[in-house]
């Protein structure tokens, strides 16, 4: 959701920065230092949590459609398991993501909208697979080797396997791909005083931008 370390001098952004990454990139620790500096954030992960909370319609169609067995005793969704089964089975996958993706969008739309930092970063890991990308001006993509989104996932989430985590990556938008439609990169691997650096570099260049792209929609 939107921080609330923004002034009531800021203004609601016309700016929307799209932060995305394969798994295991770093993106939610990225975005905290966006956050640090002022920025909002919109977070579609944490909405696809929201989304499937006890008492949710979508929890309830996903454990109609994959078994009780899909839910934890306190009623919650048993993220490991459904994890496996949809990347297990293309066709789940599918079935999974149009019962949510719809309802991510419509809540995605209502806190950009609530916003109120100079520009906001909406983090997606699925921005350039879906109509996500609509929402936003510009990509920066945090990049980091295979390798490292490999043990940095698995030491992340001590319950999953190689296997499918590599399947979670295969599923994503492959990597040249991802950084070919990348208006800005951010290496994600290295010291992280250098990384922070980065991030304030990015973020100048982005006060920048903003302040532009409310001109141009002005005139």
């Amino acid at each position: 959701m939107p921080s609330t370390s923004t002034t009531s001098q800021d203004k609601c952004p016309g700016l929307v920065v799209g932060l995305t990454g394969g798994i295991g990139s770093g993106k939610s620790t990225i975005a905290s230092h966006f956050e640090a500096l002022g920025i909002d954030m919109v977070d579609a992960d944490v909405l696809a949590r929201e989304v499937v909370e006890p008492g949710a319609p979508a929890l309830d169609a996903i454990a109609q459609h994959f078994g009780q067995d899909f839910l934890n005793p306190d009623g919650s969704l048993a993220r490991q398991r459904l994890r496996e089964a949809i990347f297990a089975d293309p066709a789940q996958k599918d079935w999974l993501e149009g019962q949510l993706h719809p309802l991510i969008a419509t809540l995605l739309e209502e806190r950009l909208a609530a916003c109120q930092s100079p520009y906001c970063l909406l983090v997606s890991p699925l921005l350039l697979e879906t109509s996500q990308r609509q929402l936003v001006q510009r990509i920066l993509v945090v990049d980091v080797s295979e390798s490292t989104q490999l043990e940095r996932t698995l030491r992340r989430d001590q319950e999953s396997d190689p296997e499918t985590i590599r399947a979670i990556m295969a599923a994503q938008i492959g990597r040249d791909s991802r950084l070919q439609q990348a208006d800005d990169i951010l290496d994600n691997e290295g010291p992280e005083e250098a990384i922070r650096q980065r991030v304030e570099a990015l973020h100048r260049d982005y006060l920048k931008l903003a302040e532009d792209y409310e001109a141009t929609e002005a005139s």
